[in-house]
This record gives C-alpha cells, sequence and structure tokens, in this order.
C-alpha cells in the first residue's frame, strides 16, 4: 500500500493529511504548536489518535518516542557509530529493531527488520516537488507506526541538519 505526503510541513504546529493511493484522506499529522518539546499525532480520518509522537527529554542524543494508546510503542534515534550519518534505529518495547537508512533529507529511504523490506520512502514516484510516498511492502506490516517511522527519521535529520 503506498500513501503520499506532502512535504511543506513536518514543522511544530503544522497539520497534514496523508492520502492513500487513490487519493483518499488516510491519516491526519497534528503537530502540536506551543510545546516545550516536538510533538505530533498520528490520526485516523474520524480524529481518533492512532500514535502520539514526543521527543524524548533529558537524552544525549535527540530521541523520538512513540507510543500508542498512552503506552510507549517504540523509540528511534540515530544509531550509534554508524558512518553514515542518515542511519537510524528504532527500538519497539518489546526488544525489535527496525533499521531505518538511506537519505532522509531527500525522502530517499527504507525501513527494514532483520534485513527484510517493511516499507520504501521515495519521491521519485511524484512529479510534485513536495510530495514523497511511503510504499507498505508487507501486507502484515503495520502501516500507522511505519509512517510515523518516517516522520520521526525525516523530523530527526532535518533537526540535525539545522544544527550542524
Amino acid at each position: 500500500m503506498r500513501y503520499l505526503v506532502r512535504d511543506r510541513l513536518l514543522g511544530l504546529g503544522d497539520d497534514y493529511w496523508i492520502e492513500d493511493a487513490q487519493g483518499n484522506k488516510a491519516f491526519l499529522v497534528d503537530g502540536k504548536a506551543m510545546r516545550l518539546r516536538d510533538t505530533f499525532e498520528l490520526k485516523d480520518t474520524e480524529g481518533r489518535v492512532l500514535i502520539d509522537i514526543r521527543q524524548k527529554l533529558l537524552s544525549l542524543r535527540d530521541t523520538l518516542l512513540i507510543e500508542r494508546d498512552g503506552e510507549p510503542l517504540a523509540t528511534i534515534r540515530r544509531k550509534r557509530l554508524s558512518l553514515l550519518r542518515n542511519h537510524y534505529r528504532v527500538t519497539l518495547v518489546e526488544g525489535t529493531e527496525l533499521d531505518v537508512s538511506g537519505k532522509m533529507l531527500d525522502r530517499e529511504f527504507a525501513i527494514e527488520y532483520d534485513g527484510e523490506l517493511l516499507a520504501v520512502v521515495s519521491r521519485r514516484w511524484f512529479h510534485l516537488r513536495d510530495t514523497y510516498g511511503v510504499d507498505i511492502v508487507r501486507d502484515d506490516a503495520d502501516p500507522a507506526l511505519l509512517i510515523a517511522v518516517a516522520v520521526c527519521a525525516i523530523h530527526l535529520a532535518e533537526k540535525e541538519h539545522e544544527n550542524a
């Protein structure tokens, strides 16, 4: 399943829709303004919060927490000791780890579990400059989680780029 994300956003306080391949609204990313830390919510079309994304405070490296129903689901941070600047590790609460690697700022990267491709993020599929797609490769994957991971990886890469 492929989702379309319009890229003019991803700033704190920005809200935007993610559409499915048919152009139907699928998820709303609600950027919460006026907070001390970065906060986003991924909502369904009915406005129900599916995923909360928050910046982890008191962390040596920028870390985002992903929560579902008020419970921790995963953390995402830049991979330690990586020669690649755009390589992130997602650690799910049960211990499963996902790798996110590629060119986050160019919106060209992959999300993998144990060497198996789960999702591909790419601008190549679209002619619109500020648009990229999230292509969920596995049928049994959680689209909301993988979209949240993509949003987090891009956000962390942009913050790192701004601070450099």
